[in-house]
């Protein structure tokens, strides 16, 4: 007998925290909201764990209908929550690590204000995330979408009193709506062609047909899922929003645009995995964004010397490479570097935010160094996620990263060379942030002067008044602890057949990323369909075997060595070279370090035309000149008229006779030059 697991209660309950600390929350102590905000997120995460206890119980997909929600005609949308593997993966992510970043964030928020109101917005965005990945149809899903990007807008511009956080805030909130219009269009022509947004009728209504040869509906859904997904997982074009987003307060980085939220386009991606399978022109798109951003951002992050911005130019290079899995229909391997990614990227920030609380708000790598012996616990976290992002055999990023790259070259070669480049420039810039933060001499101010306020982070404007660099506390090391033992170990879940291992991961997914293809041979349900291609799809047999596998696993591993012996050799060797290379580099140099422009041709070609027509057609001319021109004409007249028809009202009697008998022989003017008509 299935048991009923009553999933609702996952979304609910940080919502509830969120409504307590939200509502009542400033009149209460640091220690009440941090027990509320603790108990229901924590509370999440234990129903999380229920939930896996029962799982081999279950008949998969197992369906929660809560209740009918919209009726119009043949159409019908229920409220209701889904659970298969790829739910149940992303479940145990989103709990597990949003409960270490609440845990994280007492010690970081402690001296902040509006303590309670963070902590309500962190419980809101668990209640929308949650409802995201755990939606049975895409309009449920669409809520979770729009909240998250609602929770992202209240946490990026938390410090509101801040212009560029206030900025940094609306800017995602824009961006991620032109990515949202992408995939409400998406939704509309579901609904024309398949009359369902139901997961389940959407895979088996698309089951009957083949693999597009064009264009056809199939691409254009997929290809304006690829957009929603752009938007949100800030992919080329539309990634600029990230990067600006690390004007919130550093656990936000962590759980929004590092662990969770930016996750959430290659979820619906891989969500609709049988769609995509079925579009192999929107596969190719999606292919090339992923690796074109992964490439990009990284080159990006070579220069940055924010320490924040540096991960945050490095999220967006992983998260191509996870739209690059994707793109080759390798979805349990994208959704195997989205997990370890959650980990190393979620430790980093983490730990970045410690270096930050430590120095007294500093987030210029040029005034840090030397810290290794100073905050020794923070110092090991940061280098466990640094060589796991950098793809160092034997931690989680290796092997996640290799299984994409592995199948990025069975589908086209290009994509696998432009991916061990982008693998040793990741190298590279993260052990530049490891070198200049962590070794050499200290270059900041004295240490008897830190006032160790990370408000605002950069500013520092909330000391805590401790006097030189200091540990941070435990409430703080011990999230890192535990994502620097998942960041080294969490791969080990997915090691493949090549080295020994039977990729568990992978076979743990299998039944949701099947190939739903019908065969060649089947009747194609379209016309202008051609028979099923030979393509890269989950559970396809491989092109090559392991000795060939292990050659190119050989040479990512070089890529990510290589990295770090640049980095030694630049960053603590000849610490004076990057200066004069970048001198001799000239143009091209100042181009990185101004990140290409484009956010200042953004600006030249979108902002300022809308805002100049905004001022002078919408405000000026049809504004201030037909509407409140015809509003201030009406009154003028109105007035003139009322001048005229008060000296009616002089109070004397013999005037009023006067006007009487006007306009009784008007009347009878009138009716006299009727009759004779």
């Amino acid at each position: 007998m299935t048991p009923n697991l009553h999933l609702w209660l996952i979304p609910i309950l940080p919502l509830i925290g969120a409504t307590i600390n939200g509502v009542f929350g400033k009149r209460f102590s640091r220690q009440t909201v941090t027990g509320i905000a603790w108990t229901f997120s924590g509370a999440a995460f234990a129903m999380a764990l229920w939930v896996v206890s029962q799982f081999s119980s279950l008949v998969l997909p197992y369906t929660e209908q809560l209740s009918p929600w919209i009726q119009a005609g043949a159409f019908h949308a229920e409220f209701g929550f889904y659970l298969d593997q790829l739910t149940l993966i992303m479940l145990l992510i989103v709990t597990g690590v949003g409960l270490l970043i609440h845990i994280y964030s007492v010690g970081y928020m402690w001296e902040e204000g509006g303590f309670y109101r963070f902590f309500s917005y962190l419980n809101l965005f668990l209640f929308f995330m949650l409802t995201l990945i755990l939606a049975s149809n895409y309009l449920v899903m669409f809520i979770g979408w729009e909240g998250v990007g609602l929770a992202s807008y209240l946490l990026i511009g938390f410090w509101f009193t801040k212009d560029s956080a206030a900025s940094a805030g609306k800017k995602a909130f824009i961006v991620n709506r032109i990515g949202d219009f992408g995939f409400l269009l998406a939704l509309f022509l579901i609904i024309q062609h398949f009359g369902t947004l139901d997961f389940t009728q959407v895979t088996s209504a698309v089951m009957p047909y083949g693999i597009e040869a064009g264009w056809g509906f199939l691409t254009a859904i997929a290809i304006l899922l690829m957009v929603g997904a752009c938007g949100k997982s800030a992919q080329i074009p539309l990634y600029v929003w990230l990067p600006d987003a690390m004007e919130g307060p550093t656990p936000v980085s962590a759980l929004i645009h590092a662990a969770t939220m930016v996750t959430a386009g290659v979820y619906m991606v891989s969500r609709s995995h049988a769609i995509f399978e079925r579009a192999p022109i929107a596969l190719t798109i999606v292919a090339i964004i992923g690796t074109l951003t992964a490439f990009f951002a990284a080159t990006i992050g070579i220069t940055q010397t924010d320490i924040k911005k540096v991960l945050a130019y490095s999220t967006v290079s992983q998260l191509g490479y996870m739209f690059m899995a994707c793109g080759v229909a390798a979805f349990s391997a994208g959704i195997f570097h989205l997990m370890t990614h959650a980990f190393f990227k979620g430790l980093l920030f983490l730990a970045a935010g410690s270096v930050i609380h430590s120095v007294g708000g500093e987030q210029d790598m040029r005034k840090m160094g030397g810290l290794r012996k100073k905050i020794p616990w923070t110092f090991w976290s940061m280098t466990a996620a640094t060589f796991a992002i950098a793809g160092i055999p034997g931690l989680s990023g290796f092997f996640s990263k290799d299984e994409i790259l592995w199948r990025a070259y069975q589908a086209n070669w290009i994509y696998w060379l432009i991916g061990v480049i982008t693998a040793f420039i990741t190298s590279f810039y993260m052990f530049r942030l490891w070198f200049m933060t962590f070794f050499g001499e200290y270059r900041g101010e004295a240490e008897s002067g830190h006032g160790h306020g990370h408000g605002h982070d950069a500013h520092g404007s909330h000391g805590h008044g401790h006097g030189g660099i200091h540990e941070s506390p435990k409430v703080m090391l011990i999230p890192l602890v535990i994502l620097a033992f998942l960041s080294v170990f969490g791969g080990y879940v997915g090691v493949p057949a090549s080295l020994g291992g039977s990729n568990h991961f992978d076979q743990f997914l299998a039944p949701v990323f099947h190939s739903t293809i019908p065969s060649a041979s089947a009747e194609q349900a379209t016309a202008g369909e051609s028979a099923t291609p030979e393509q890269n799809t989950e559970g396809a047999e491989p092109k090559t075997g392991h000795s060939t596998e292990l050659i190119f696993t050989g040479i990512s591993v070089f890529a990510g060595f290589l990295g770090l012996f640049l980095a030694w050799l630049l960053y603590y060797r000849r610490p004076q070279l990057p200066q004069e290379i970048a001198l001799s580099l000239g143009g091209l140099y100042r181009s990185v370090v101004n990140k290409y422009y484009v956010d200042e041709i953004y600006a030249a070609v979108f902002v300022k035309p809308l805002i100049g027509l905004s001022r002078g057609v919408f405000w000026h001319g049809v504004d201030q000149h037909v509407i409140d021109a015809t509003l201030d004409d009406s009154a003028a007249g109105a007035s003139e008229v009322s001048g005229v028809v008060r000296r009616m009202q002089s109070g004397n009697l013999r005037s009023y006779a006067g006007w009487i008998a006007f306009g009784a022989a008007v009347v009878i003017a009138y009716m006299i030059w009727t009759g004779t008509r």
